[in-house]
């Protein structure tokens, strides 16, 4: 499994048709299929290419959604 730093990371953002990528606990999710990430973004607040661990502490969904999307990497500091 490949390893991410957070700048490298950073550069998953899905611009001009880019994989997109985020981070959650720790593990990278590659969400470039999902119709749910178009352009990089989900629901205009969460962009890709970042630890998005905090901000779905607020999601009105819980992580299980996070099973659909394949696991591609880890976070490391």
């Amino acid at each position: 499994m490949r390893t991410f730093t957070r700048e490298e990371l950073s550069k998953f953002t899905g611009e001009d048709g880019g994989p997109v990528y985020f981070a959650y606990e720790g593990k990278v999710y590659d969400a470039s299929a999902s119709w749910q990430w178009r352009g990089g973004t989900h629901q205009v607040r969460h962009a890709a290419g970042r630890d998005l661990t905090e901000a779905l502490s607020g999601a009105p969904h819980g992580e299980d959604l996070l099973a659909r999307l394949p696991i591609i990497g880890e976070l490391v500091d």
